[in-house]
C-alpha cells in the first residue's frame, strides 16, 4: 500500500528586518524552558564560589599571620633562629631561582595573557552588541580578529616577564609567544580540512576564507608580537627579587604524608575551576556542536569570573602549601595547577560525544576532538597564566613582608 504524504504552508507578512531574522531563536524553546533553571544553577556555583575563595581567604590569611608573627619574633630573638625558622621562610634562597625552560615560560604566560585579553574583548563585545552572536560564525570571526589585535599583549606579558628571568635569546623568545598557540591550531586545522576534503563534506574551510585568516596572522598577529616583545624588554627593569639567591641549591625533603603528592594536588587544582563551570559547559557544547543558539553572554561572562577568582584563589593555596613544605620548584608548578582545567575540559568532552550526542564516523569524530583539543589547549594557556601571575604575586609579596638574610 502506498500512502502519499502532503503539507501545506501558510505565510504570514511581519514587520521584522532580514538582519534581525535570527532573533527569533531568543523566543526559542532552548532559552524559556531552561532559562530559569539556567540562572538558578549559575547562581548555586556562584555562591558556592564565593564560600569557597572566602574560606580559602580566611584559612591562608590566618596562617600567614600566625608566620608573620612566628618569623618576626624570631627576629627580635636571634638567639632561637636556628631552632625556630622553618617552613616557607628557611627556603628564601632558593625561591627565587630562575626556574628551567624560561623561554618556554614567558611563551606559555604571554599567549596566556592575549587569549584572556581575547575572550574579555569577545564577552564585552556580544554584551555591547557590537557584533551580533545570533549569525552563524560571528564569534568565531570576532574570537580571530581580537586574538590577532591582542597580539601587542601576548608580545609584551612574554617579553617583560622574560627580562625579568634574566634571558637572553631575544629572537626565539618572540617567535614561541607568536606560535605556541597558532601552530598546534594550524595543524589541527590542516589535518581536519583535509579530512573534510577526501569526504567531499561542505564543512571544509573555502580556499579564500584560509587565505584571509593566514594574512591576519601574518600581517597582523605577528608585527604585533614583536613590537609587544620590544616594548615589554626595553621598559622592564631587571627583577630584584626580595631574597637573595644562594649559589648551591637547597635540597628538597622527599619524605610527607599522602596529601602532599603533586599528581593529587595538580587534579584538585584542575577540579575545582572545573566545576564552577560545569553548568555552563553543557549549555556551550550545545550551542558549538549542536543546533543551538547561544545568547546568555552575561551568564557566560559570570561564569568565566567565578572560573578566574577560582584558578587564583586554588593555585595561590597549593603553592602556599608546596613552599611550607619547604618545596621550591612553584614557577612550573603554579602554571600547570592553573592549566589542569585544560585536561578536565577536554576529559569532559568524551562524556559529552559519547553520552550526550549523537556523533559518529571518522570525520564527526576528528573534528570534535580535534578542535576540542585546541579549545582545551587554550584554557591550559589561559588559565596556566592566571594561576602563575597570582602565584608570582603572592610569592613576592610574602617573602618582601620579613627580613630575609
Amino acid at each position: 500500500m502506498k500512502i502519499r504524504f502532503s503539507y501545506g504552508v501558510e505565510w504570514e507578512p511581519v514587520n521584522l528586518k532580514y538582519e534581525n531574522r535570527m532573533m527569533t531563536y531568543h523566543d526559542s524553546a532552548f532559552i524559556p524552558t531552561t532559562f530559569e533553571i539556567h540562572w538558578l544553577s549559575i547562581i548555586n556555583s556562584f555562591v558556592l564560589v564565593l564560600l569557597l575563595t572566602a574560606f580559602l581567604s580566611v584559612i591562608l590569611m590566618r596562617v600567614l599571620k600566625n608566620d608573620f608573627s612566628r618569623y618576626m619574633d624570631v627576629e627580635v630573638d636571634n638567639e632561637g633562629l636556628a631552632e625556630d625558622e622553618s617552613g616557607w621562610k628557611l627556603i628564601n634562597g632558593d625561591v627565587f631561582r630562575v626556574p628551567p625552560y624560561t623561554l618556554l615560560l614567558s611563551a606559555a604566560s604571554g599567549a596566556g595573557a592575549q587569549l584572556c585579553t581575547t575572550v574579555l574583548l569577545v564577552l564585552l563585545s556580544a554584551l555591547l552588541g557590537i557584533f551580533r552572536p545570533t549569525k552563524r560564525g560571528a564569534i568565531l570571526t570576532s574570537f580571530l580578529v581580537m586574538y590577532s589585535l591582542t597580539a601587542f599583549v601576548g608580545g609584551l606579558v612574554a617579553g617583560r616577564l622574560y627580562k625579568q628571568l634574566d634571558g637572553r635569546n631575544w629572537v626565539w623568545n618572540i617567535i614561541c609567544t607568536y606560535l605556541i598557540f597558532p601552530l598546534p591550531l594550524f595543524l589541527v586545522f590542516c589535518f581536519v580540512n583535509t579530512l573534510a576534503l577526501v569526504h567531499g563534506s561542505m564543512a571544509a574551510m573555502p580556499i579564500t576564507t584560509i587565505i584571509v585568516v593566514a594574512c591576519l596572522f601574518v600581517f597582523v598577529n605577528f608585527p604585533l608580537t614583536v613590537i609587544g616583545g620590544i616594548v615589554g624588554r626595553n621598559l622592564t627593569d631587571r627583577f630584584e627579587p626580595p631574597c637573595r639567591t644562594k649559589k648551591q641549591p637547597r635540597e628538597i625533603p622527599q619524605d610527607g604524608p599522602w596529601y602532599h603528592n603533586s599528581l593529587l594536588q595538580l587534579m584538585m587544582a584542575g577540579l575545582l575551576p572545573f566545576s564552577a563551570i560545569y553548568v555552563e559547559l553543557h549549555y556551550i557544547f550545545a550551542s558549538i556542536w549542536g543546533h543551538k543558539v547561544y545568547t546568555l553572554f552575561g551568564i557566560l561572562a559570570l561564569a568565566f569570573l567565578m572560573l578566574y577568582i577560582v584558578t587564583s584563589f586554588i593555585t595561590v593555596a597549593l603553592i602556599y602549601f608546596q613552599l611550607a613544605r619547604e618545596d621550591y620548584h612553584w614557577w612550573w608548578r603554579s602554571f600547570m595547577c592553573g592549566g589542569m582545567t585544560g585536561i578536565f575540559i577536554y576529559a569532559y568532552s568524551f562524556f559529552y560525544y559519547f553520552q550526550r550526542s549523537n556523533m559518529a564516523g571518522m570525520l564527526q569524530g576528528s573534528f570534535f576532538f580535534g578542535y576540542m583539543g585546541i579549545i582545551s589547549y587554550a584554557f591550559a594557556l589561559m588559565l596556566g597564566y592566571i594561576g602563575f601571575s597570582s602565584s608570582f604575586s603572592f610569592v613576592k609579596h610574602i617573602y618582601s613582608v620579613v627580613k630575609c638574610d
